[in-house]
């Protein structure tokens, strides 16, 4: 597969942050500074638009279909 349909480092660095469990309140956000050096805000922006990418899917299919299903749920509640 050529580069310009992969996904870039922090797209699969992203990807990984969201497959994690993580332990406590604010773990998942030190995290995402530390390994990203981003704000969490930009962060859930660049998840958000991952999520909807075919190179995502076919990089992390279970991880992905998960973010869908939370997003569709909370859209339904709204």
């Amino acid at each position: 597969m050529d580069d310009a349909h992969e996904l870039s480092e922090q797209d699969r660095a992203v990807l990984a942050i969201e497959r994690a469990a993580w332990s406590g309140p604010g773990a998942k956000e030190r995290a995402v500074r530390e390994r990203l050096g981003i704000t969490p805000a930009r962060y859930y922006q660049l998840v958000n638009a991952l999520i909807d990418d075919p190179r995502a899917l076919a990089h992390d299919p279970v991880t992905v279909n998960r973010l869908r299903r939370l997003r569709d749920a909370r859209r339904e509640r709204r």
